[in-house]
C-alpha cells in the first residue's frame, strides 16, 4: 500500500503496518513526511477519510503525525495529559468510529509519563494535586492500582499498564466503541512510545487485529 487514504477503508492490521513502518523511518532519520504539501492541504477541505484514530498523551514529544510520519488527514488525533478518559474524548472517539469509519483506534502512551508519575507519588504520599491536575491523578489512579496488583511498580511499567487499562476502559464506558469491535468494524491497539529511541511498541489489542 502507498496511501493512507484508499477508497476502501483497509484492515486494522492494514493500517498498523502503515503506522508501523511510518515509525521504523522515523526512527532511522528517514521519514518521507508524506500528505503535507499544498495539493494535499486542498484535497481535503470538503472531506476527511482518516485510516486510524490516535488517542495519545498530551505531551510535546509524542506528536503521533511526526513519529508516524503520516500527513494531512491521515489520522484523527486525541490527545490528554496522561491519555486520561472523560466524556470529550470518548464523544471524540465515537465519532472517529461512527462517522469517519476508522478501522483501528491506538491507544498511545510514553515512557517516563509526567501524569502517570504524579499518580504514582500521590499514590504513595497519600497527597495529590489541587485543581483540576487532581481530576488527571485520580482517573490514572485505577491504573496504578491494577500495575502494583501485578507486583509492577516502575514509572514505564506502570504506563504499560495504564495503555493496556485505557484501551478496556474506552469499550467498557462507550457501546459505540465496544459494538464496534465486537461486529469486528474495528480494533484497538495500546502502544508505548520510547522517547530515546523514538520507537512505537505494541503492549496489547483487542479485536481482529
Amino acid at each position: 500500500m502507498t496511501a493512507l487514504t484508499p477508497p476502501v477503508q483497509p484492515l486494522p492490521a492494514e493500517v498498523w503496518e502503515l503506522l508501523k513502518t511510518g515509525n521504523e523511518r522515523f526512527v532511522s532519520g528517514e521519514s518521507k513526511h508524506p500528505n503535507q504539501n499544498a495539493a494535499r492541504r486542498s484535497s481535503l477541505t470538503e472531506s476527511q477519510h482518516p485510516v486510524a484514530a490516535i488517542f495519545g498523551c498530551s505531551d510535546s514529544r509524542l506528536a503521533a503525525e511526526i513519529i508516524f510520519d503520516v500527513g494531512l488527514g491521515d489520522v484523527f488525533v486525541v490527545r490528554t495529559a496522561g491519555q486520561v478518559t472523560d466524556d470529550a474524548v470518548l464523544g471524540s472517539l465515537e465519532f472517529s468510529v461512527a462517522e469517519l469509519k476508522v478501522p483501528l483506534i491506538v491507544i498511545l502512551g510514553h515512557d517516563s509519563c509526567g501524569a502517570v508519575s504524579a499518580a504514582l507519588q500521590a499514590n504513595e504520599s497519600g497527597v495529590t494535586p489541587t485543581g483540576f491536575v487532581r481530576s488527571l491523578v485520580e482517573r490514572i489512579t485505577p491504573s496504578v492500582m491494577a500495575a502494583q496488583r501485578a507486583g509492577i511498580t516502575g514509572v514505564n511499567e506502570t504506563v504499560e499498564e495504564h495503555v493496556k487499562q485505557t484501551a478496556h476502559r474506552i469499550l467498557d464506558h462507550s457501546r459505540v466503541l465496544h459494538d464496534a469491535v465486537a461486529e469486528g468494524r474495528t480494533a484497538v491497539m495500546g502502544v508505548t512510545y520510547r522517547l530515546s529511541e523514538g520507537r512505537a511498541d505494541v503492549v496489547t489489542s483487542i479485536g481482529e487485529v
